[in-house]
Parts: structure tokens; C-alpha cells; sequence
């Protein structure tokens, strides 16, 4: 099983431009790429490498960070070896005035519906996908309900704050 030195190591040979920052956090390596079309590049080559084989697409999921300035809506990937149960995860972020990114359905099938929800919930939309359309919300709704826009509760009300929900 690759450590993360080394798989850090062979990511930023191939990639090293393209990779912002990262960090080892519950000993998955987590790696932040630049914004733009990247992550599929990344993980095409993780899912390929004679090694890694980082072939099971375990999560994906819409990010949306408000006060990130260009940078407010992402997408975090987390890829995992079956055999081996080495994971990585990586993250992409975007601006909310643009809130595109590549679809990876053509590497992983299962990321088909993963993306029709983050779509659904933050309106992120995955180019290439085969179907992308509402999954879970009715069509006509016309915001995003996860994107953190609305307060959570009344605003009448001084008993719930929003910093006690992650805000």
C-alpha cells in the first residue's frame, strides 16, 4: 500500500501546478486543486495508475463556502482501492457565477446520480453528464436549497443561531 509522501510525490510530477494545497486529516490524504476541469484529469490518472488503482468513487458531494470569494461553490471527490483501502480525497472549487465542472460519469458510473443530486441541491452543473435534471426536488423549484443563502430558522426567533448549525 502507497504512503501518502509518495503518492503526494507522483501527483505533483504530473500535476503539480494544478494542486493548491493539502493535508493528511484521519489519515486520508486530502488534496485541494486549483479551479477548473482538473479533477477529472487527477482522478483519471488515480483510477488508471498501475499502482494506485484508485478505482471506487466512494463520495462525491456540493460544497458551498459563501465568504470564499470566486471560489464559493466545489465539489469534493473521495476515490478508494478496494484491495489495497487506500482513499484520497479531492476537492475543486469554483465560482457561484459559474458553477461548472466536468462530469466524471464517463469514469465512474456510479458518480451518475451523485451528480444529478449535487445538482439538485446546489446547482452545480457537471458538463457532460448523460442526464443531469432534478432527482430528489420537483422541477419547478427554483433555488437550491443546500446553498447556505437562507437562515436556518425564524428570524423572530432568538433561541437557534445560525453559528450553533455550522454557519
Amino acid at each position: 500500500m502507497p504512503n501518502h509522501e509518495e503518492v503526494l510525490k507522483e501527483l505533483n510530477a504530473q500535476f503539480g501546478d494544478k494542486i493548491q494545497c493539502y493535508k493528511v486529516d484521519n489519515d486520508t490524504l486530502i488534496i485541494d486543486l486549483e479551479s477548473g476541469d482538473h479533477a477529472y484529469n487527477v482522478l483519471n490518472y488515480l483510477q488508471n495508475d498501475s499502482i494506485l488503482k484508485l478505482n471506487f468513487l466512494t463520495t462525491l458531494c456540493g460544497l458551498h463556502f459563501p465568504d470564499h470569494s470566486g471560489a464559493e461553490l466545489g465539489v469534493m471527490y473521495q476515490v478508494k482501492n478496494l484491495v489495497t483501502g487506500y482513499s484520497l480525497r479531492l476537492k475543486s472549487y469554483f465560482p457561484i457565477a459559474h458553477p461548472k465542472i466536468k462530469s466524471v460519469t464517463s469514469l465512474f458510473p456510479s458518480a451518475n446520480w451523485m451528480e444529478r443530486q449535487e445538482y439538485d441541491f446546489f446547482g452545480i452543473e457537471f458538463e457532460g453528464h448523460p442526464d443531469l435534471r432534478r432527482i430528489l426536488n420537483v422541477d419547478d423549484m427554483d433555488y437550491f436549497p443546500m446553498r447556505k443563502e437562507y437562515r436556518l430558522e425564524d428570524a423572530t426567533r432568538d433561541d437557534k443561531e445560525d453559528k450553533y448549525f455550522g454557519r
